[in-house]
């Protein structure tokens, strides 16, 4: 080694740490030690540009925003920019051992693959087969003597035709008397229940079933009598001739025109009183012979066991998740809760046409919101049974789960005249705040909060721009729900589990039950037949003639039409149209009632405008009642016409059984 050389002398680790320490920087403004942090280029003429000019060149184009803001808003970007080192979920089970033992147990008997998959699809084999015969177990009801093979009905079919659909005096809804069917109901139909008032005399029926009558005897369930416009299925849960729980079958009848139904409560059901007459009324023949089941809880048995051992025993995610769907789906459709249907073959036929599109949603879901996140590599096997599986089984059934919570649906109008809904509505939210406050922090943990901040901002914003579209309404259905949330669910940790269980749930009853209805609607076919805001008939004081020996009458006269849209005027007596007249036709001006001086009844008169053969907004219910005197009708529209009721509430018996 020459002499001009020197040798590098070693330095003990201690110092070379403190060189180290002291050459870094310990606060933006101290000084820099060496040209090697200047990062500067010889060749560039350009200086370098001081750090506080960078930090004040990027919010130089911010500048016309308040300082106070800028400086909070930094804080809050970095704050949702998450930590530095972002945690990434991932559920650590507990009790592995326990957890770990169906896998284990199933590599110890099934060590190759390809056997698994065999079992696999023989499993899925087996269930098909089990769910099928027994769907096919559950069409088998015993024949009635002189009847026939009873006729499937769901829980809203009535005989008689709500407003005036059912003609002047009934006549498109005839014959009154002398006609018996034999029906089949499914179970639950004690729950099913109309969703806006209907008119029973005076009263109003809402958010209860219409069962209007009974058993003439309260203290006994003989010869029981209800009108013609009550559900025939929950008039036979309430006569104790049918179960709720598991439905049955039975034979109706025709009796004609009956007066004083009495409202009893029997059988988980308040049946409503009228104490005025009806011309068409129903009851239940006795003694007959009928044995029929609804097997929807067998079903639901078989589907619950079958995705539980699937469950415990994969930990493939897709298998998982599509196989849990495709069964879930099926149960929900054909069994828990089927869309109004009159054999099973349209039955089958209306979910297979529901099913194809609700599949591809099933892997968007799976592949592009999340689900693949939430359960790849989760090897907590009765977690995800319980959390998962369970929430998915609970969002699924919403008609049995969340039955007790008096929302119907999200419309003002609903939540202002259903007794506890805005207290219902006000706690789901607070429940949904903490919630959504949860998944922000878990999701900021894991550094991805501002992505999700910009794809819920882009929902909203779609979502604003619906609402504002004139003549269109959005409507924010199941599925909708589930589409928009479940993003929200895309880390592996319990409560997300839960969540996006129940959400998937919520998307399969909603499509399985009700379909992809519009998100935009007309306020139309929002309507149905609801109120129409149109005008009343303002009426004159009626004539009450009583000098007649026999009979009494009286006449009543209305003010005239309010404009050249309407041309007529329907009056209905005890629910039932008994006039309907056009300007211009002889005696349009008027309308005289003739009562039995021996009758001793209450009757009921509405009075609407006629637009063609359709009728607007009738008036509340005025009453003659029995000692004749009259009382006017209350300010305001009868409720008797009802908004957007359930498909099933719609239908009538099919003429083809009136016997």
């Amino acid at each position: 080694m020459s002499g001009n050389q020197l040798e590098p002398r070693s330095v003990s680790p201690d110092i070379e740490q403190q060189r180290q320490r002291n050459s870094s920087p310990a606060h933006p403004d101290d000084p820099l030690n060496g040209p090697e942090h200047l990062e500067f280029n010889e060749e560039d003429d350009d200086p370098p540009t001081p750090r506080f000019m960078q930090e004040q060149g990027a919010w130089k184009k911010w500048k016309w925003i308040p300082y106070p803001v800028r400086r909070y808003g930094k804080i809050a970007f970095k704050w949702m920019k998450g930590p530095q080192n972002p945690k990434i979920w991932k559920i650590e089970p507990f009790f592995p051992t326990i957890q770990h033992a169906p896998l284990r147990l199933l590599d110890k008997v099934l060590p190759n693959k390809r056997n698994q998959l065999f079992l696999y699809m023989g499993y899925v084999a087996v269930w098909l087969i089990t769910f099928v015969l027994v769907v096919w177990r559950g069409q088998v009801a015993s024949e009635v003597a002189t009847y026939g093979i009873p006729t499937d009905i769901s829980c809203g079919v009535a005989y008689w035709s709500r407003n005036n659909g059912c003609g002047i005096d009934g006549m498109n809804c005839r014959p009154f008397n002398n006609s018996a069917f034999a029906f089949r109901c499914p179970s639950n139909c004690a729950s099913y229940k109309v969703l806006n008032p209907r008119a029973v005399g005076a009263q109003e029926v809402v958010y209860a079933p219409l069962i209007v009558g009974g058993p003439p005897d309260p203290t006994n369930e003989e010869n029981p009598v209800y009108r013609g416009d009550s559900f025939i299925c929950g008039a036979a849960v309430h006569a104790g001739l049918v179960s709720n729980t598991l439905g049955g079958c039975g034979v109706v009848s025709l009796v004609g025109e009956q007066q004083d139904f009495v409202g009893t409560n029997r059988n988980g059901i308040n049946s409503v009183g009228f104490d005025s007459y009806f011309p068409l009324s129903i009851t239940f023949q006795q003694g007959i012979e009928c044995k029929a089941r609804d097997v929807r809880w067998s079903l639901l048995a078989i589907s619950v066991v079958f995705t539980t051992v699937l469950s415990l025993f994969t930990a493939s995610s897709s298998i998982f998740f599509f196989t849990v769907f495709v069964g879930i789906f099926w149960q929900v459709g054909i069994a828990s809760d089927p869309p109004s249907y009159s054999t099973i073959s349209d039955l089958f036929s209306n979910i297979l046409g529901k099913f194809l599109p609700a599949m591809f949603c099933a892997w968007v879901f799976y592949d592009k919101m999340g689900v693949r996140r939430t359960l790849h590599g989760l090897t907590a096997q009765v977690e995800k049974t319980v959390l998962w599986l369970g929430g998915c089984w609970v969002g699924a059934l919403t008609n049995y789960t969340f039955d007790f919570i008096p929302i119907q649906r999200l419309t003002s109008h609903d939540l202002d005249q259903q007794p506890g809904a805005k207290a219902a509505l006000a706690i789901i939210i607070i429940v949904l705040f903490c919630v959504v406050v949860g998944q922000v922090w878990a999701i900021r943990q894991e550094g991805k909060l501002l992505r999700y901040l910009q794809l819920y901002a882009l929902f909203i914003v779609v979502i604003l721009i619906c609402l504002s579209l004139p003549a269109l309404n959005l409507r924010i259905h199941h599925y909708v729900l589930a589409l928009l949330l479940v993003p929200g669910t895309n880390i592996q940790t319990r409560p997300s589990l839960l969540y996006q269980g129940i959400l998937i749930g919520f998307f399969i009853n909603g499509i399985a039950r009700w379909g992809f209805d519009a998100v935009l609607q007309t306020s139309s076919a929002l309507q149905g037949d609801a109120q129409l805001g149109s005008p009343l008939p303002e009426l004159l004081a009626p004539v009450i003639n009583t000098t007649l020996a026999a009979a009494s009458t009286i006449t009543f006269r209305w003010k005239a039409s309010p404009g050249v849209r309407y041309d007529g005027i329907s009056i209905l007596v005890n629910d039932v149209e008994r006039y309907r007249s056009f300007w211009g036709d002889e005696g349009s001006d008027h309308f005289t009632w003739t009562r039995d001086n021996t009758s001793s009844y209450n009757e009921y008169f509405r009075f609407g405008f006629m637009s063609g053969t359709d009728s607007g907004d009738y008036t509340k219910a005025g009453i003659w009642d029995k000692t004749l005197n009259w009382t006017a009708p209350a300010a305001g529209p009868s409720r008797i016409k009802g908004r957007d009721f359930d498909a099933h509430e719609a239908e009538l018996v099919p003429r083809s059984v009136w016997n």
